[in-house]
C-alpha cells in the first residue's frame, strides 16, 4: 500500500462508484479482506479534503463509503442533504487506509474548578470550611478518550476475527458498506488545525446486541495544549454509524 498524496485528493464520481463496488464483491471474500486491511492501519484525512468538506457545514452528516482502489482501501466522504440523498458533484474527496508514519497521540484536557466554601457565624467567627472539585462533564472516573482506545485496541486486536465472524454467518452481507458521520466531526472550525487521522474501532452496541465497527476520528493541531477552548478539550470526536446494520436512509441501495 502506498500512502496518499494530499493534492491529489479527489476522485471522479464514475471511479467512486467503481470502487464500492469493488469493496462490495470484496466483502464476501475473506482472505482477500484480510491482505486489504491490516487492523493498525488508518485514514489520513488531510488538509485537501477537509476544506473541500468545509463548504457543506450546514449539512447535519457525511457518507463515507468504503472502496477498493487501485487494490488500496479508501473512505469516500460525500455530503447528504436534509433528505439524506448524497449531494451530486462530479468527484468526491477520498482518503487510503495506510500505515502510520508516528506515534498515535489522543489527547484530553479536562480544566477542573476547586469550589472553596467558608461559613462566618454572625459574630464573624467560622463556622464551617470546605472545599470541594467540580468535574467538568461528571463525576465518572472513566474518560471518553479510555473508550476510545479501548475501542481501537480491540479492533487492532480482534477486527480479523470480526470480519471472519461475519463471514461465516452472512456471507459478508453483515460487513459494513458505508458510515454515516456528523458533519461536525469533520468540518471542524478550530485554528491550527493540521490534519484528522480516522481509525476503526470495535465497540458493543446495545440495540443489536453484538459488537460493530465504527469511525473514531482524532484531529491534529498545531497547539491542542495552548488552546483556549472552555472547561474540555479533546481531540477525539464522535462515533460514526456503520451501514449496515444502521441503514436508516431510504434508497440507499446501490449507492456508493
Amino acid at each position: 500500500m502506498t500512502t496518499l498524496n494530499i493534492v491529489d485528493y479527489l476522485l471522479p464520481v464514475e471511479e467512486c462508484k467503481a470502487a464500492a463496488d469493488e469493496w462490495e464483491l470484496c466483502r464476501g471474500n475473506f482472505t482477500k479482506m484480510k491482505d486489504l486491511i491490516p487492523t493498525n492501519y488508518v485514514f489520513n484525512i488531510a488538509d485537501g479534503p477537509l476544506n473541500w468538506m468545509k463548504s457543506y457545514r450546514d449539512y447535519p452528516e457525511f457518507c463515507a463509503a468504503m472502496g477498493i482502489w487501485k487494490d488500496q482501501v479508501i473512505l469516500i466522504f460525500y455530503p447528504m442533504n436534509e433528505k439524506g440523498d448524497r449531494i451530486d458533484q462530479r468527484e468526491y474527496p477520498y482518503s487510503v487506509l495506510t500505515e502510520l508514519d508516528e506515534d498515535l497521540k489522543l489527547q484530553e484536557i479536562q480544566e477542573y474548578t476547586i469550589v472553596k466554601n467558608a461559613i462566618l457565624s454572625k459574630g464573624l467567627q467560622k463556622v464551617e470550611q470546605n472545599s470541594d472539585m467540580a468535574f467538568p462533564i461528571s463525576n465518572k472516573p472513566i474518560l471518553d478518550q479510555d473508550v476510545a482506545i479501548e475501542a481501537i485496541e480491540t479492533w487492532r486486536e480482534s477486527g480479523m476475527d470480526w470480519f471472519y465472524k461475519e463471514h461465516e454467518e452472512s456471507k459478508g452481507l453483515g460487513i459494513f458498506k458505508r458510515f454515516y458521520v456528523p458533519t461536525a466531526d469533520l468540518c471542524l472550525s478550530d485554528e491550527g488545525l493540521r490534519e484528522i487521522k480516522c481509525s476503526f474501532g470495535l465497540k458493543y452496541n446495545k440495540v443489536y446486541g453484538k459488537m460493530l465497527v465504527t469511525l473514531i476520528f482524532i484531529s491534529f493541531h498545531e497547539d491542542l495544549q495552548n488552546s483556549q477552548r472552555a472547561e474540555t478539550i479533546s481531540n477525539m470526536y464522535d462515533w460514526a454509524k456503520p451501514c449496515p446494520p444502521i441503514c436508516r436512509i431510504p434508497g440507499m441501495e446501490g449507492e456508493f
